[in-house]
């Protein structure tokens, strides 16, 4: 009798060690599914949020779109201005003669009519305003020794334009210059067609620098 209980005794303490086990890796394998199961949440949250954000920027995008286009009715309408993907476009010829960077009456007399609701807007958005010089790819000719390549009559148009901008009410801290010469043309310039469209003018609002408004007043603050 006490021989069996011992023998009863034995196997129950052999079996002990075997659930211990069972029961530690079915632990693990849970551990392991409540891992995976968090990683693949935190998955799809990052997905869901970075689709959201980019579904918010295109709305945010084509509202900026309409804004600028109502801000530039006018001059839309009277095909004085043309507006591709947030880029105004003025033709080289509206603004300037052949080769040089004096602004016409007519191309002030527009570029005074874009400034308020130029202004207005790059307020409303809180950008600045890059205006962009450019020319067809035919070198400066004739008597001109004004400019010594594209580069500079762009850079000089480009200029020009900013300081009108600026003389007729746009702040000066929302505008700056750029020129590009010849290079990035919008048509062939195997043809005078081609040639005009790519002597052209072009403003574009983009995101101001940071840091632009504190260092602005941190300016005001010395000069006081």
């Amino acid at each position: 009798m006490n021989e069996l209980s011992e023998d009863s005794d034995g196997g129950l303490e052999s079996s002990v060690p075997i659930w211990a086990v069972f029961g530690d890796l079915m632990s693990g394998l849970l551990g392991a599914f409540v891992l995976i199961l968090v990683c693949v949440l935190g998955m799809q949250l990052e997905l869901a949020t970075k689709l959201e954000a980019e579904v918010k920027q295109r709305q945010a995008e084509s509202q900026r779109r309409e804004t600028l286009e109502k801000a530039l009715a006018g001059p839309l309408a009277a095909g004085r201005v043309t507006l591709n993907n947030g880029r105004i476009g003025i033709s080289g010829s509206v603004l300037f003669a052949l080769n040089s960077a004096e602004l016409q009456p007519e191309g002030r007399q527009l570029l005074k009519s874009l400034t308020t609701p130029l202004a207005a807007y790059l307020q409303s958005r809180d950008e600045i305003l890059m205006v962009s010089g450019f020319t067809d790819d035919r070198q400066v000719r004739g008597g001109n020794r004004q400019f010594a390549d594209n580069w500079e009559l762009s850079a000089q148009r480009a200029l020009t334009v900013t300081r009108t901008l600026i003389e007729e009410g746009l702040p000066a801290a929302s505008v700056f210059a750029a020129a590009f010469g010849a290079e990035q043309a919008v048509a062939s310039n195997a043809d005078a067609d081609g040639r005009s469209k790519n002597r052209r003018v072009e403003m574009a609002p983009t995101p101001r620098p940071s840091g632009a408004n504190n260092a602005a007043t941190g300016t005001a603050k010395v000069r006081e």
